[in-house]
């Protein structure tokens, strides 16, 4: 990566690392490891970064959100914390231009794959945490994050799945069910598909980095299919 590269980024994001070597590292995709017989890549920064970003978000939410109980804490958190979220934060940063991807990965949509730039945030988020420490990473994530925590969709968060359980209540007898269609990605960071059935009828499919993330995902396209 050219120096003027990474410069470019740096100053995207606001840092100056001491330690250039683990921001390459974090924008560093497994296809261009492969490409380019490289020993090591992203996929263990990701793994990281997603505890570092977890802890960040909880400890912010317990100090801010005290009128709410452990499962509205847990909602909240699993809103902010979703490859949704790391997109957009990746967004902010033109984070597709800066990764390092092979040339098929590229010339297939990789740059603005969603799922390659939520990992990618991930992966810089450890670098962050790796090269400056706790204190300053949690600065950062708060930084990037602070317009998500704070929309709408965070503080007013329903339970979709309530919400699709009481308007199906309310029009037919016929029973909801989650099904799984498929669960992709490696052990640690495992992607679900999950699809919404009423009845005999399928819905709305979401996806998420837990079964219970995609079912609400699914359960809200459902519900904006039927309202």
């Amino acid at each position: 990566m050219k120096e003027g590269f990474i410069d470019k980024f740096q100053h995207k994001i606001g840092i100056k690392f001491d330690n250039l070597k683990i921001l390459e590292l974090a924008l560093t995709h497994s296809s261009y490891a492969n490409e380019h017989n490289l020993s090591e890549y992203n996929e263990r920064l990701e793994f990281l970064g997603d505890s570092v970003l977890q802890l960040c978000i909880t400890e912010y939410l317990y100090e801010n959100c005290k009128d709410n109980n452990e499962g509205d804490l847990t909602r909240k958190r699993a809103t902010i914390v979703c490859e949704s979220s790391l997109y957009k934060v990746g967004k902010q940063w033109d984070l597709g231009e800066f990764i390092k991807l092979s040339k098929g990965e590229s010339l297939s949509g990789g740059k603005t794959r969603i799922s390659t730039i939520a990992d990618t945030v991930e992966a810089v988020i450890a670098a962050v945490y790796l090269d400056k420490g706790y204190k300053f990473a949690c600065k950062f994530i708060l930084k990037f994050f602070k317009d998500i925590i704070k929309s709408s969709e965070v503080i007013n968060y329903l339970d979709h799945k309530t919400r699709l359980q009481e308007f199906i209540q309310a029009k037919t007898s016929d029973k909801i069910k989650y099904n799984l269609i498929k669960e992709e990605g490696p052990s640690h960071k495992k992607i679900f598909h999950v699809q919404v059935v009423i009845g005999e009828k399928e819905y709305g499919m979401g996806i998420g980095n837990f079964k219970k993330e995609a079912e609400q995902s699914a359960a809200e396209k459902t519900l904006k299919m039927l309202e």
